[in-house]
C-alpha cells in the first residue's frame, strides 16, 4: 500500500511540474496582443504624472491576483507596493522597450472569483538602459473566459 501511495505522489508531482514548466520561446513568437499590453503597461508607467493616475489607467489591463474578485478595482496592496515600485523604477528601462527574453508557461489559474483567468502565461523580460539584469512582466492570454478576452498583466513589482 505504501508503495502505491509513493508512486501516486511521484506521478502527481510529475504531472504538476510538466504543466508548470517554463519554456523559452523566440521573441518573434510573442502574440501581438500580449506585446501590445506590455507596451501599454510601460506607457502607463512612464507617462502617468502621479501614482493615482497610474493606478486608474492600469486597472484596464490588470488581471488575476492584482484585481478584486469582480475585477472592478485593484487589490488594496497593489498600488502602494508592486505598482509603486514599477512606477518609480520604469525610468531605468529602455523606451521604446527592448524585449530580451520570453518564457511561456501554461497556467491553471491566476486570481480569484470572476476575475480568475487561465491560459498561456508569458514572462517577458525587458532591457534596462544600462544593460544590467532585465526584469520580467507577467501577462496571461486568457482562454475560455466568459468575459475576459484580452491579455492581462497579472504580476507587477519586478522593476
Amino acid at each position: 500500500m505504501k508503495t502505491i501511495q509513493t508512486l501516486l505522489v511521484i506521478m502527481l508531482g510529475s504531472i504538476l511540474s510538466t504543466n508548470a514548466q517554463q519554456k523559452d520561446i523566440p521573441v518573434s513568437e510573442l502574440p501581438k496582443e500580449v506585446k501590445q499590453v506590455l507596451i501599454e503597461y510601460v506607457n502607463i508607467l512612464s507617462t502617468s504624472k502621479t501614482l493615482d493616475e497610474c493606478a486608474d489607467r492600469f486597472l484596464t489591463i490588470a488581471g488575476g491576483g492584482l484585481v478584486n474578485p469582480a475585477g472592478t478595482a485593484l487589490r488594496s496592496s497593489v498600488k502602494p507596493y508592486s505598482l509603486k515600485k514599477d512606477f518609480t523604477n520604469i525610468k531605468f528601462y529602455k523606451i521604446p522597450i527592448k524585449i530580451i527574453r520570453v518564457a511561456k508557461t501554461r497556467t491553471g489559474q491566476a486570481g480569484y472569483g470572476t476575475s480568475a483567468i487561465a491560459g498561456d502565461w508569458y514572462k517577458i523580460y525587458i532591457a534596462k538602459k544600462d544593460d544590467s539584469q532585465p526584469a520580467p512582466v507577467h501577462i496571461v492570454y486568457p482562454e475560455n473566459h466568459a468575459s475576459i478576452k484580452t491579455p492581462k498583466v497579472i504580476q507587477g513589482g519586478s522593476f
